[in-house]
């Protein structure tokens, strides 16, 4: 199935989430392993962060860029739908950095935690709005599973959180790599 194969106000995510799944996996994958007490691979902090931002770019690219098709032949009320999707990507963030902010005030080490988990909860709400919105069943499952998983990571010591959103984040996303190719949710 082709870009041009899907109607107005459908959204083709597929090369998207293989972008966000590299991301997941090398990025945040690089930072489980060389967090922790005795990290099997000892890496400075900043290098997961480039990893992760070299692979994150892109996909933030393609995922716009789908949506920005997507609008495409759509009406006004569905334009105006995804411009207040756009503004809840900020709203969200401005929103996260407030809360890391004042919780992290005491504890700095926190935000080692707070801030995978959290922009990964942002990432998950927000597309549950998206997929609600677009009817796409699909990238509502995915929202839900990514919110699900990054706050239940929180239960875990710092590795631990880096390593469940590489592995069910990054799984999470190959999956519906893969199912949006079938389509899963069609938009009327």
């Amino acid at each position: 199935m082709s870009a041009n194969d899907f109607r107005p106000g459908e959204v083709d995510n597929r090369a998207a989430y293989a972008g966000f799944t590299l991301a997941f996996v090398l990025g945040h994958g690089s930072a489980a392993l060389s967090r922790g007490a005795d990290p099997p691979l000892p890496l400075p902090h900043w290098v997961p962060l480039v990893v992760l931002a070299l692979f994150l770019v892109p996909a933030l690219a393609l995922s716009v860029r789908a949506g920005v098709r997507a609008q495409r032949g759509a009406g006004p009320e569905r334009e105006r739908a995804e411009s207040l999707l756009g503004g809840a990507w900020c709203t969200g963030f401005v929103a996260l950095a407030l809360a890391i902010t004042g919780l992290a005030a005491g504890t700095p080490s926190l935000q080692d935690v707070l801030w995978p988990a959290g922009s990964v909860l942002i990432v998950g709400m927000v597309n549950v709005a998206e997929g609600a919105v677009r009817r796409d069943v699909l990238h509502y499952a995915l929202g839900t599973w990514l919110a699900l998983l990054s706050s239940a990571s929180l239960f875990l010591d710092v590795a631990g959180v880096y390593a469940v959103l590489a592995v069910a984040g990054g799984g999470g996303y190959a999956l519906a790599a893969a199912l949006a190719g079938t389509r899963v949710a069609r938009t009327p």
